[in-house]
């Protein structure tokens, strides 16, 4: 018998991972109704995504001149011009708004 008391909990989705991806789809299932858990090994401040080198870019115009434009340019250069340069557009054009929305 264990010395501990095991509790069920029942949920529609759960997420693995805290990182932005993990606690943007946590966030993009508690909209839709459903009940939703996230688990993750570590405190989200530790995620992947908060120690990558970087972190999130995105042109906000809060510490200067700046434009989506300029970070197109970063990713499409990051990749040795590779990638799907559409995508990259639209991650760049769509950028700020994302941000935004997992600050508040």
């Amino acid at each position: 018998m264990a010395a501990y008391e095991f509790v069920d909990h029942i949920y529609d989705v759960v997420v693995v991972g805290a990182g932005g991806s993990g606690l943007r789809a946590t966030l993009g299932m508690a909209e839709q109704g459903l009940k939703t858990a996230c688990v993750t090994k570590v405190f989200p401040t530790r995620s992947h995504t908060v120690a990558a080198q970087g972190g999130i870019a995105a042109s906000l115009g809060n510490m200067g001149p700046d434009h989506w434009q300029w970070h197109m340019y970063d990713t499409v250069k990051g990749s040795d011009w590779l990638g799907d340069t559409d995508a990259m557009e639209y991650l760049a054009r769509s950028a700020p708004a994302a941000v935004y929305e997992l600050e508040h």
